[in-house]
């Protein structure tokens, strides 16, 4: 994996998404509750906080719990809630330890199919579908993992030309394009729930 993503608009950050199997998973995992820049800036951070230039999933996995949540919580923190997100990290990688013997890019390798794939991805602690579908569309547009059936597997995010998530963005226009697309959405579940209230 040696690819130039554009997630956290920074280049250092983003070339590690580009080559870090892991990072592009924590990035992922980080990706709630925060402006997308700020998540996918987070694996960069934790790495250098841990004196590395990459994620190490049995690191992680054995970090003493407290330690590693004061380690995201310093200032600038990694995440608004950076204690519940430090606890999701060590499960995600005790996971890839326990199953991947921690190679984050054995989850895709070797994927038969798309749903497959889908399903390893769903199987990850802190993946629920969406975010699944989410980064199943963000290897197959983005990072050359296409296994047959990749795009019906990852639903609506898997759509050629759509501007939906993180998946389609590749630069500051992209990225503006994927904001407004959230923003008329939450605008529509807005005004379908007024709705739902007047009737």
């Amino acid at each position: 994996m040696d690819v130039t993503l554009h997630l956290a608009q920074d280049p250092d950050a983003d070339a590690l998404l580009g080559r870090s199997p892991l990072a592009a998973l924590v990035g992922m995992l980080l990706d709630q509750q925060v402006p997308m820049e700020w998540a996918f800036k987070g694996p960069a951070t934790i790495a250098r906080r841990l004196g590395a230039d990459d994620l190490d999933a049995h690191e992680i996995a054995g970090h003493e719990p407290e330690a590693f949540a004061a380690l995201l919580a310093e200032k600038p923190a990694v995440h608004r809630y950076p204690g519940s997100m430090a606890k999701r990290i060590q499960q995600l990688c005790q996971y890839l330890v326990e199953h991947y013997d921690g190679d984050a890019e054995g989850v895709w390798r070797g994927a038969g199919s798309g749903t497959e794939l889908l399903r390893r991805l769903e199987e990850l602690p802190g993946f629920g579908k969406q975010k699944a579908q989410i980064f199943l569309a963000l290897l197959g547009k983005q990072l050359g993992v296409r296994p047959q059936g990749w795009r019906e597997a990852a639903g609506a995010y898997g759509e050629a030309k759509s501007f939906r998530s993180v998946a389609d963005i590749t630069g500051p226009e992209s990225l503006a394009r994927v904001r407004a697309h959230k923003q008329e959405m939450k605008a529509a579940a807005k005004a379908g729930k007024a709705g739902k209230q007047q009737g």
